[in-house]
């Protein structure tokens, strides 16, 4: 199977029906430059220890200045959401690659930065990413791995995990069979550009 944004699938059942899911990642090396040459900060960590949540401004290396939510709250402070998913959500997620390339959605909702500036952010330096999903109880799992990258689209926008940690069970580096297989190291896939293991288009089947 190949990497799919947005789907249920990919997050396995850390919670059967999520009614919210974020995705965040965070620089965890010297490494990550503070800011860019327009003075907008490379990601959300390079923030103010004294800055809120909320919306921001980040250019990381390579890119135009990108609007963000940056997660100021959770432990680690200073998390860049790239993701963000509710259970309420009107986006189908079955986006085309172009779309899921340069992002879509409303930062402060639902929506996807962007694969091109997802690869760009995470080759600054050493990234971890972490997946928090609430079920409708307000009940919150999480699933972090150590080392987080996405590789450049002329590969295939290849997802690159390091060791898990987590309130549930990893579905990302370890083979479960009926949750979609292995997706560290796989290529990313969309409607238009199917790129997974799996005989049909996992992106058709499971993009909402």
């Amino acid at each position: 199977m190949g990497l799919q944004a947005g789907t249920h699938r990919l997050y396995g059942d850390l919670v059967l029906l999520p009614a919210a899911m974020v995705m965040l990642v965070l620089c965890v090396s010297p490494a990550c430059a503070a800011t860019s040459q327009s003075g907008f900060p490379k990601d959300c960590s390079h923030l103010g220890s004294s800055s809120p949540s909320g919306v921001y401004v980040i250019q990381p290396a390579g890119s135009p200045p990108r609007v963000v939510w940056c997660d100021m709250d959770t432990e680690g402070r200073g998390w860049t959401v790239v993701q963000r998913n509710t259970y309420t959500t009107e986006i189908t997620w079955k986006e085309s690659w172009t779309t899921y390339k340069y992002g879509f959605g409303n930062v402060q909702g639902d929506y996807w930065l962007g694969t091109e500036y997802l690869h760009l952010l995470t080759q600054q330096g050493t990234y971890k990413v972490r997946f928090a999903v609430q079920n409708k109880a307000n009940v919150t799992h999480y699933a972090e791995y150590d080392i987080f990258s996405v590789e450049s689209e002329a590969s295939g926008y290849p997802l690159r995990l390091g060791r898990f940690l987590g309130s549930g069970k990893d579905y990302l580096t370890s083979y479960h069979a009926n949750y979609g297989g292995i997706h560290d190291n796989m290529k990313f896939s969309t409607t238009d550009k199917d790129q997974d293991q799996s005989s049909g288009n996992c992106a058709s089947s499971y993009g909402c």
